[in-house]
Protein backbone atom coordinates (compact mmCIF):
# COMPACT_ATOMS: atom_id res chain seq x y z
CA UNK A 1 0.00 0.00 0.00
CA UNK A 2 1.46 3.33 -1.07
CA UNK A 3 0.83 6.03 1.55
CA UNK A 4 0.12 9.68 0.84
CA UNK A 5 2.21 12.37 2.46
CA UNK A 6 2.69 16.12 2.67
CA UNK A 7 5.96 18.04 2.91
CA UNK A 8 6.86 21.11 4.94
CA UNK A 9 9.86 23.42 5.42
CA UNK A 10 11.84 20.88 7.46
CA UNK A 11 13.73 21.57 10.68
CA UNK A 12 15.45 24.87 9.92
CA UNK A 13 12.42 27.14 9.73
CA UNK A 14 14.41 29.98 11.33
CA UNK A 15 17.96 29.10 10.28
CA UNK A 16 20.07 26.27 8.92
CA UNK A 17 23.54 26.13 10.41
CA UNK A 18 26.63 24.08 9.65
CA UNK A 19 29.79 23.75 11.69
CA UNK A 20 33.09 22.14 10.73
CA UNK A 21 34.70 20.49 13.76
CA UNK A 22 38.29 19.30 14.17
CA UNK A 23 38.75 15.54 14.13
CA UNK A 24 40.50 15.92 17.50
CA UNK A 25 37.86 18.14 19.14
CA UNK A 26 35.82 16.59 21.96
CA UNK A 27 34.05 19.68 23.31
CA UNK A 28 32.47 21.80 20.58
CA UNK A 29 29.65 19.44 19.64
CA UNK A 30 28.38 18.84 23.21
CA UNK A 31 28.50 22.58 23.94
CA UNK A 32 26.89 23.53 20.60
CA UNK A 33 24.06 21.06 21.23
CA UNK A 34 23.06 23.36 24.10
CA UNK A 35 24.03 26.71 22.61
CA UNK A 36 22.05 26.09 19.40
CA UNK A 37 19.05 24.43 21.05
CA UNK A 38 16.40 26.81 19.70
CA UNK A 39 13.14 25.95 17.97
CA UNK A 40 13.48 26.28 14.23
CA UNK A 41 17.30 26.19 14.23
CA UNK A 42 18.82 23.19 12.45
CA UNK A 43 22.48 22.39 13.14
CA UNK A 44 24.64 20.02 11.08
CA UNK A 45 28.24 18.97 11.71
CA UNK A 46 31.15 17.94 9.53
CA UNK A 47 34.67 16.98 10.59
CA UNK A 48 38.05 18.05 9.26
CA UNK A 49 41.32 16.10 9.59
CA UNK A 50 43.68 17.35 12.31
CA UNK A 51 46.51 15.74 14.23
CA UNK A 52 46.54 16.08 18.00
CA UNK A 53 49.76 18.15 17.98
CA UNK A 54 48.66 21.80 17.75
CA UNK A 55 51.35 23.82 15.97
CA UNK A 56 51.23 26.59 13.37
CA UNK A 57 52.22 24.23 10.54
CA UNK A 58 49.65 21.55 11.43
CA UNK A 59 46.96 24.21 11.74
CA UNK A 60 47.79 25.78 8.38
CA UNK A 61 47.30 22.45 6.59
CA UNK A 62 43.57 22.55 7.28
CA UNK A 63 43.00 25.34 4.76
CA UNK A 64 43.23 22.90 1.86
CA UNK A 65 40.77 20.49 3.53
CA UNK A 66 38.08 23.07 4.29
CA UNK A 67 36.22 22.78 0.94
CA UNK A 68 36.11 18.97 1.19
CA UNK A 69 34.82 19.09 4.78
CA UNK A 70 32.23 21.72 3.87
CA UNK A 71 31.11 19.46 1.03
CA UNK A 72 30.26 16.72 3.53
CA UNK A 73 27.47 18.87 4.95
CA UNK A 74 24.05 18.00 3.43
CA UNK A 75 24.14 19.58 -0.01
CA UNK A 76 20.35 19.50 -0.28
CA UNK A 77 20.22 22.36 2.24
CA UNK A 78 20.67 26.10 1.81
CA UNK A 79 22.90 27.00 4.74
CA UNK A 80 22.44 30.41 6.31
CA UNK A 81 25.72 30.29 8.25
CA UNK A 82 28.63 27.86 8.37
CA UNK A 83 31.14 28.03 11.20
CA UNK A 84 34.67 26.68 11.31
CA UNK A 85 35.38 25.43 14.80
CA UNK A 86 39.05 26.13 15.39
CA UNK A 87 40.29 29.33 17.00
CA UNK A 88 43.99 28.73 16.54
CA UNK A 89 43.70 27.61 12.89
CA UNK A 90 41.48 30.60 12.10
CA UNK A 91 44.29 32.75 13.46
CA UNK A 92 46.94 31.03 11.34
CA UNK A 93 44.86 30.69 8.15
CA UNK A 94 43.02 34.02 8.48
CA UNK A 95 39.27 34.56 8.73
CA UNK A 96 38.99 35.80 5.15
CA UNK A 97 40.73 32.71 3.83
CA UNK A 98 38.52 30.45 5.93
CA UNK A 99 35.43 32.11 4.49
CA UNK A 100 36.79 31.96 0.95
CA UNK A 101 37.49 28.22 1.22
CA UNK A 102 34.04 27.37 2.60
CA UNK A 103 32.27 29.60 0.10
CA UNK A 104 33.80 27.67 -2.79
CA UNK A 105 31.23 25.02 -1.85
CA UNK A 106 28.45 27.18 -0.33
CA UNK A 107 28.80 30.61 -1.98
CA UNK A 108 25.62 31.98 -0.42
CA UNK A 109 26.40 31.00 3.18
CA UNK A 110 27.76 33.50 5.66
CA UNK A 111 30.86 32.20 7.44
CA UNK A 112 32.18 32.63 10.95
CA UNK A 113 35.09 31.27 12.97
CA UNK A 114 36.01 31.71 16.63
CA UNK A 115 38.55 34.49 16.03
CA UNK A 116 36.11 36.55 13.95
CA UNK A 117 33.40 35.78 16.51
CA UNK A 118 35.49 36.89 19.49
CA UNK A 119 36.34 40.14 17.72
CA UNK A 120 32.65 40.76 16.95
CA UNK A 121 31.66 39.83 20.49
CA UNK A 122 34.26 42.11 22.04
CA UNK A 123 32.95 45.01 19.99
CA UNK A 124 29.36 44.13 20.92
CA UNK A 125 30.32 44.28 24.59
CA UNK A 126 32.19 47.55 24.13
CA UNK A 127 35.37 45.95 25.48
CA UNK A 128 38.70 47.65 24.90
CA UNK A 129 41.03 45.94 27.39
CA UNK A 130 40.99 42.14 27.25
CA UNK A 131 42.29 39.46 29.51
CA UNK A 132 43.43 36.55 27.35
CA UNK A 133 43.70 32.85 28.25
CA UNK A 134 44.80 30.09 25.87
CA UNK A 135 45.91 26.46 26.10
CA UNK A 136 48.31 26.93 23.17
CA UNK A 137 52.06 26.69 22.71
CA UNK A 138 53.67 30.18 22.76
CA UNK A 139 53.90 30.69 18.99
CA UNK A 140 50.19 30.07 18.41
CA UNK A 141 49.17 32.20 21.40
CA UNK A 142 51.33 35.08 20.16
CA UNK A 143 49.74 34.96 16.71
CA UNK A 144 46.26 35.31 18.19
CA UNK A 145 47.36 38.04 20.60
CA UNK A 146 48.62 40.06 17.64
CA UNK A 147 45.36 39.48 15.73
CA UNK A 148 43.38 40.87 18.67
CA UNK A 149 45.68 43.88 18.89
CA UNK A 150 45.31 44.46 15.15
CA UNK A 151 41.54 44.41 15.67
CA UNK A 152 41.87 47.32 18.10
CA UNK A 153 41.97 45.60 21.49
CA UNK A 154 44.54 46.03 24.22
CA UNK A 155 45.71 42.86 25.96
CA UNK A 156 45.71 43.74 29.64
CA UNK A 157 46.73 40.31 30.91
CA UNK A 158 47.71 37.01 29.35
CA UNK A 159 48.22 33.43 30.48
CA UNK A 160 48.47 30.05 28.76
CA UNK A 161 48.39 26.42 29.82
CA UNK A 162 51.02 25.87 27.06
CA UNK A 163 49.68 22.44 26.14
CA UNK A 164 50.20 21.28 22.55
CA UNK A 165 48.23 18.02 22.71
CA UNK A 166 44.57 18.56 21.86
CA UNK A 167 43.50 15.43 23.74
CA UNK A 168 45.01 16.84 26.92
CA UNK A 169 43.41 20.25 26.29
CA UNK A 170 39.96 18.62 26.30
CA UNK A 171 40.74 17.30 29.79
CA UNK A 172 41.86 20.55 31.41
CA UNK A 173 39.52 20.81 34.36
CA UNK A 174 36.85 23.44 34.71
CA UNK A 175 38.35 24.41 38.06
CA UNK A 176 41.70 25.10 36.34
CA UNK A 177 39.96 27.44 33.89
CA UNK A 178 38.16 29.25 36.72
CA UNK A 179 41.45 29.67 38.59
CA UNK A 180 43.17 30.95 35.44
CA UNK A 181 40.44 33.53 34.82
CA UNK A 182 40.72 34.79 38.40
CA UNK A 183 44.50 35.14 38.06
CA UNK A 184 44.22 37.07 34.79
CA UNK A 185 41.49 39.35 36.17
CA UNK A 186 43.65 40.09 39.21
CA UNK A 187 46.68 40.89 37.05
CA UNK A 188 45.27 44.09 35.52
CA UNK A 189 41.86 45.75 35.04
CA UNK A 190 40.09 44.46 31.92
CA UNK A 191 36.68 44.88 30.27
CA UNK A 192 36.28 41.20 29.33
CA UNK A 193 38.25 37.97 29.30
CA UNK A 194 38.73 35.73 26.25
CA UNK A 195 39.06 32.01 26.97
CA UNK A 196 40.33 30.71 23.66
CA UNK A 197 40.03 27.20 22.15
CA UNK A 198 36.95 25.21 21.15
CA UNK A 199 38.29 22.16 23.02
CA UNK A 200 38.33 23.87 26.43
CA UNK A 201 35.22 23.09 28.49
CA UNK A 202 33.77 26.47 29.46
CA UNK A 203 30.01 26.42 28.97
CA UNK A 204 29.18 25.12 32.47
CA UNK A 205 31.33 27.75 34.18
CA UNK A 206 30.75 30.98 32.23
CA UNK A 207 28.32 32.48 34.74
CA UNK A 208 30.36 31.24 37.69
CA UNK A 209 33.48 33.00 36.39
CA UNK A 210 31.56 36.18 35.55
CA UNK A 211 30.10 36.24 39.05
CA UNK A 212 33.55 35.76 40.59
CA UNK A 213 35.41 38.42 38.60
CA UNK A 214 32.60 40.81 37.57
CA UNK A 215 33.57 41.06 33.89
CA UNK A 216 32.12 39.27 30.84
CA UNK A 217 33.69 36.07 29.54
CA UNK A 218 33.99 35.26 25.84
CA UNK A 219 34.82 31.61 25.16
CA UNK A 220 35.47 30.26 21.68
CA UNK A 221 32.39 28.04 21.47
CA UNK A 222 30.10 30.57 23.13
CA UNK A 223 31.28 33.43 20.89
CA UNK A 224 31.10 31.30 17.73
CA UNK A 225 27.54 30.16 18.47
CA UNK A 226 26.50 33.73 19.36
CA UNK A 227 28.01 35.14 16.17
CA UNK A 228 26.47 32.47 13.95
CA UNK A 229 23.03 33.08 15.43
CA UNK A 230 23.37 36.85 15.07
CA UNK A 231 24.48 36.47 11.43
CA UNK A 232 21.26 34.50 10.91
CA UNK A 233 19.29 37.35 12.56
CA UNK A 234 18.41 35.25 15.61
CA UNK A 235 18.71 37.51 18.62
CA UNK A 236 17.07 35.52 21.41
CA UNK A 237 18.62 36.54 24.76
CA UNK A 238 19.94 33.49 26.62
CA UNK A 239 21.55 34.81 29.80
CA UNK A 240 22.37 31.31 31.09
CA UNK A 241 25.24 31.39 28.62
CA UNK A 242 26.87 34.53 29.97
CA UNK A 243 26.69 38.28 29.53
CA UNK A 244 27.28 38.03 25.79
CA UNK A 245 24.12 36.00 25.24
CA UNK A 246 22.19 38.38 27.45
CA UNK A 247 22.79 41.17 24.92
CA UNK A 248 19.81 42.01 22.69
Amino acid sequence: MKLEFDTDAGIGTRATMGVIVLATDETLEPEFSRLMALDGVALYHSRIPMVSDVRADTLAKMERDLPYSAGLLPQSLDFDVIGYGCTSASTVIGSQNVARAIQTVYPNALVSDPLAAVIAAGRELGAERLGFITPYVPDVSERMRLKLIDAGFEIAGFGSFEEGNDRVVARISEQSIIHAAKRIAAKAPCDAIVVSCTNLRTLNILKKIEHAISVPIMSSNQALAWHMLRLANINDPRPDFGTLFGQH
